[in-house]
Formats: structure tokens, C-alpha cells, sequence
């Protein structure tokens, strides 16, 4: 059942008003940058996610802070619904629009206003690809840690929104780890600064909680990221090993073993199929699972740790294990792994990509009881994942020409992130709840944790106008008395949202 939300059905924006905000957009923005033409706007019906789909009223493309200010002021006298989208890679339906509302992108702000090394920061505009952070700063020998599989295509105003991951974020963090301050559009169109030039800021992480929100707290237009220097060595190995439950137990043993490497990747033998097909990275034939392993910091440590994992994915069956010998190497090893979620396009005409979490020592279980899921529904599943910190990406694989094979898909993708609440894990690592996992925050968090969440929502946007109908299975009205409520809510009688 799709979720719809209480704001959203206040939130909707009446025909009279949107033409109203439309004329408003034309006369503050370049010709170009307003859309209302039902063909054009069809562009802008998912994210990543092509599963949920709907066409936007009025799209707008700012390519100014003030621009983007002026965009949401009119929606907030307007009363109309607005959703901010950046370089549309979501995989959760975060950046799903509102079919009687506007969709601000920010694709068009894409200038990176400041390379500051002295100081280890840039400021950028949320347009800004994520890997040209790196670019920019390269010549000077820094870098953007935060890196996503799709870096070469997100923009970092949509990582700060889901605060992205990536393969180094066993070492390095998160995207919150790298954001020193922004710039943000409120939902009552006040353009506010959050964090400071400084390490650390005083006063409550308001910053904090806007990293990570969906976009359910405002637009930002400004983000000071954090820089680090390259590390002195890089050093890449992979490793092929007979199953998973093998490469699991390396992974244990060299986390347990002290070393915390930067990157710990694994994959399963579909997942390798499908690299293989799309860019030929030539990974050790007949593999089970393969670990991308890459260890970075000065020679001698490197050096040391090295030695570590190697020794330990041997003691757990690896029987063949590459180091790349230069840059070139090292880039076709990640080519595999990073191209992994586009390469099951070659194996599977449609695929869900799920995103959870649990503990790295459940990897063995947990993959089992995948497995068996995957048997006894008769649906292909290929696993990718983050294994040094336990964030699962499983691609559910189906033909939806096929009566019933993406309803079957679906059941399998709900079961594997109930797996994961199961072992004390999460329902998203780093793709967002958005759309598309509103039905398990309930399983995962209680009904006060739920109402505290959207008390924070509630102070950013009390009138539940930005991206309303994400995150939450039956968000509150603002004012409405916290706690359970009695009886079925119209909503949810309606057959218009879930209730927990």
C-alpha cells in the first residue's frame, strides 16, 4: 500500500494557485528555468527509484540562493507543496514530487564558489557533482571523502539530503563527518546559515539534524565541505573466495584483528556475473564472493596492515588474492564493484535495490536466511555491500512483464529489511526512507520515537509544506496531541497511507 501523508493532503496546491505561483516563477526567473509543459515535466516523475512515479505541477530550476528563496516564498504564501531534487540518483523516492505541487532543482547551481587548502574546506553550490569536489582540490593533494557508488553523478546537495556513504565510509564516516556549514532555505523562505567556518560550533547541531532529513526540513544552497589530504599510500587487494560465508569471515577476523582498512566491499557470485557482463573487470573465475579490501595512510602502516589482511583472507579460503600494482589496476578492481548496480540491468530486465543494515557478525546468517528467502520464492537476489560496516545492498531481480514477479519482488525486499531489524540492524544505510520505506519505520521505531522525529519536522515546517508524504508512515498535522491515536484514521480507511 502506498503512503500518503496528512501534510501532503493539506499541502495540495489548488489549480487556481499554482497558475498563480507559475506567473510569479516567470517573472523571477530566466525563461528557461520554468516548466509547466506536461511532456517536459514527465523528465522529473522519479528519482533513481522508477518504481514510484509522479508528474509534477511546476517544475523550477533556480540558479541563485535568492532564486531558490524566492521560489519557496511563493509556495509558502501560496500554500502549495514543494520538493527539492538534485541530480535525481535517489534510490528511495526521496525526491518523488507532488503532483499538485512545485519541484525545485537545483541542478543548474553547480559553481564551486571556493577552494580554501589552507583552511582543509570548499564551498560549493548543491548542483555540484560529487566527485569534482575531489577534482578541484587534487591539484593541491586534497580530497572529498564521501563517496557514493554514483559520485561521477550525485550532487552533494542530494548527499547532504540523504547523508551519503560510500565504500570509504568504514573509515572515513558519512557525509555529516564532512560538512563544516550550509546555507539553507527554510520552508518559510528564510535563507539561514547552520554549523560555522570553526571544527565545532556552539549551541544545539541544528546542522545535524538538517544532514540526513530528505529534504523534509528545507533546500539547502550553500555547503562548506571538509577536505583531507591524500593519504601518502593507497594499496588495493582483491580477493576471491569459494562463498560468502568465507569472505564474511575474513571480514570479521580483520576488523577484530584491530585494522581498519578504508574500503571493505564485498560481492556474490550474481552480482559478479553481472559486472563481468557490463565492464569486464576480470575478477577470479568461479569465485563465490570477492572482497575489495584497500587500505590507505603512510607507507609503513600500510605496509604493516597489509600484510594482516592478506594473512587473514587466506587463513579464511581465499584462493586467489590481486594487489594492484599501480593506479590503473587499482581503478579497473573498483570499476566492478562501482559499476554493480547498473551492470544487473544485463541479468535482470527490472531490480529492486534494497539498502539495510546489521551487524558485520551476522553477515553469514543473515546472507543465509537471504539465500533461502531467494529459494523458496523462486527470485533471483544479488548481494553488494558494504561488509566492513554492515550495510547491505541487495538487488531483488524480476521481469515485471511477468503477472505477479514484482509483487513476489517486493515481498522478498520487505523480508530482507525485516531480516535486518531482526538482527538489531536498520531499514537504510544511506539511501533514505523517502517513499519507498515509510511502511517499516514502524517496525523499526516506537510510537514516541516517531513523535519526537516529527516534533523536530513540526519546528522547521509547522505548516507541512516541504516534501510532504516521506519519511513517516502518517505524519502528524503539527499541533496535533502527541501519542497512539484511537480508531483508523481517514487516511488509512481510505486505503491512502499506513498507520502504526
Amino acid at each position: 500500500m502506498q503512503s500518503a501523508s496528512i501534510e501532503a493532503e493539506r499541502a495540495a496546491g489548488s489549480p487556481a494557485a499554482l497558475d498563480t505561483a507559475a506567473a510569479e516563477f516567470r517573472a523571477a526567473l530566466p525563461e528557461t528555468a520554468v516548466i509547466t509543459d506536461p511532456q517536459r515535466l514527465r523528465t522529473y516523475e522519479c528519482d533513481g527509484l522508477a518504481s514510484h512515479r509522479v508528474i509534477p505541477a511546476v517544475v523550477v530550476l533556480p540558479e541563485t540562493a535568492e532564486q531558490v528563496r524566492d521560489v519557496v516564498r511563493t509556495c509558502a504564501a501560496h500554500g502549495i507543496p514543494f520538493v527539492a531534487r538534485g541530480a535525481g540518483t535517489g534510490l528511495s523516492g526521496g525526491a518523488l514530487p507532488h503532483s499538485s505541487g512545485v519541484l525545485v532543482v537545483t541542478s543548474r547551481m553547480r559553481s564551486i564558489v571556493e577552494i580554501d587548502v589552507v583552511n582543509e574546506r570548499a564551498v560549493v553550490e548543491p548542483g555540484v557533482i560529487n566527485l569534482d569536489v575531489t577534482k578541484a582540490a587534487a591539484p593541491q593533494g586534497y580530497y572529498f571523502a564521501p563517496d557514493p557508488s554514483s559520485q561521477q553523478v550525485c550532487s552533494v546537495g542530494g548527499n547532504v539530503a540523504e547523508n551519503s556513504g560510500g565504500a570509504h565510509c568504514l573509515k572515513y564516516g558519512f557525509t555529516v563527518n564532512h560538512i563544516l556549514g550550509l546555507e539553507v532555505v527554510t520552508p518559510d523562505g528564510e535563507l539561514v546559515e547552520l554549523g560555522s567556518d570553526a571544527r565545532e560550533a556552539p549551541g544545539y547541531d541544528l546542522m545535524g539534524a538538517f544532514i540526513g532529513s530528505e529534504g523534509t526540513l528545507g533546500i539547502v544552497t550553500k555547503i562548506t565541505v571538509r577536505l583531507l589530504r591524500k593519504p601518502e599510500v593507497v594499496q588495493t587487494l582483491l580477493a576471491g573466495f569459494p562463498s560468502t560465508d568465507e569472505a564474511g569471515a575474513a571480514v570479521s577476523a580483520i576488523i577484530a584483528d584491530g585494522v581498519t582498512p578504508a574500503a571493505i566491499e564485498m560481492m556474490d557470485a550474481l552480482a559478479i556475473e553481472a559486472a563481468e557482463q557490463a565492464v569486464q573487470c576480470g575478477y577470479p573465475e568461479g569465485a563465490g564472493a570477492v572482497l575489495v579490501v584497500e587500505l590507505d595512510g603512510p607507507a609503513a602502516e600500510v605496509e604493516h596492515t597489509f600484510a594482516e589482511v592478506e594473512r587473514h583472507c587466506r587463513a579464511r579460503g581465499a584462493f586467489e588474492i590481486r594487489v594492484a600494482a599501480d593506479d590503473a589496476e587499482r581503478a579497473m578492481i573498483w570499476k566492478g564493484r562501482k559499476s554493480a548496480f547498473a551492470a544487473v540491468g544485463r541479468i535482470s530486465p527490472d531490480y529492486i535495490v534494497q539498502d539495510g543494515v546489521i551487524p558485520r557478525t551476522a553477515l553469514p546468517e543473515v546472507l543465509g536466511r537471504i539465500s533461502r528467502l531467494s529459494s523458496e520464492s523462486g527470485v533471483r537476489v544479488a548481494n553488494v555491500f558494504h561488509a566492513g560496516d554492515g550495510n547491505l545492498h541487495p538487488l531483488v531481480l524480476f521481469d515485471d512483464a511477468e503477472p505477479g514477479a514484482g509483487e513476489r519482488a517486493e515481498a522478498v525486499s520487505g523480508a530482507i529489511l525485516d531480516l535486518c531489524i531482526e538482527h538489531g540492524g536498520s531499514i537504510t544505510g544511506e539511501h533514505g526512507v523517502g517513499a519507498d520505506k515509510v511502511k517499516y519505520m514502524g517496525r523499526m521505531f516506537t510510537d514516541q520515537d516517531l513523535d519526537t522525529m516529527q516534533r523536530v519536522r513540526c519546528a522547521f515546517d509547522p505548516v507541512g509544506i516541504c516534501n510532504p508524504g516521506k519519511v513517516f508512515p502518517t505524519p502528524r498535522l503539527c499541533g496535533e496531541v502527541p501519542g497512539r491515536r484511537t480508531g483508523v484514521h481517514p487516511l488509512t480507511e481510505a486505503g491512502l497511507a499506513d498507520q502504526f
